[in-house]
This record gives structure tokens, C-alpha cells and sequence, in this order.
């Protein structure tokens, strides 16, 4: 086997330069994005509410359960479903 070569003091002090940075320059990109990606996350979890809110009506409507309170957006005790649609709806 062949002995380890000396590396130049240099050499070293380049390679844990070169590291330091990096964590740092990563520690500030992270910092960077994550708003971001918190925003993203909370656009695409309200998105998902709506769509799945939107599967739930289109599945009842093709099934054909039309009574007064199928359809109720709340999901609250209303006393005055007179009409098709939640009266929460339109207020």
C-alpha cells in the first residue's frame, strides 16, 4: 500500500472554505424557499378542499338525492331549506 500524501495546508483550508459555504449558502436558500413552499402547500390544500366540495355535489347530483338538506354547503342546522341549495349559500 502506498502512504497518504501530505496535503497542502492550502489545499485544506480550500476544501473546508468550500464546505462552510455551502452550508451556509444552503441555510439561506432554505430559508429563502420555505415561505414559498409554505404558501404553495396552503394554495394547494385550499384547491383540494374545493374540489373535493366539488366531487361531493357532482356525486350526489348524479345519484339523484335532490332533498332539502343534500346539498347544504354549511353543513349547519338551517331551518329554512325551502329551496334546492343551502340558503347559506347565497349570503
Amino acid at each position: 500500500m502506498v502512504p497518504p500524501v501530505a496535503v497542502s495546508p492550502l489545499i485544506k483550508t480550500a476544501r473546508w472554505s468550500a464546505l462552510l459555504l455551502g452550508v451556509f449558502y444552503g441555510k439561506q436558500r432554505f430559508d429563502y424557499l420555505k415561505p414559498i413552499a409554505e404558501e404553495e402547500r396552503r394554495v394547494e390544500e385550499a384547491e383540494k378542499k374545493a374540489r373535493e366540495e366539488q366531487e361531493r355535489i357532482y356525486k350526489q347530483l348524479s345519484e339523484g338525492n335532490t332533498g332539502p338538506h343534500t346539498l347544504c354547503l354549511c353543513r349547519s342546522s338551517c331551518l329554512s331549506h325551502k329551496h334546492f341549495f343551502c340558503c347559506c349559500l347565497f349570503s
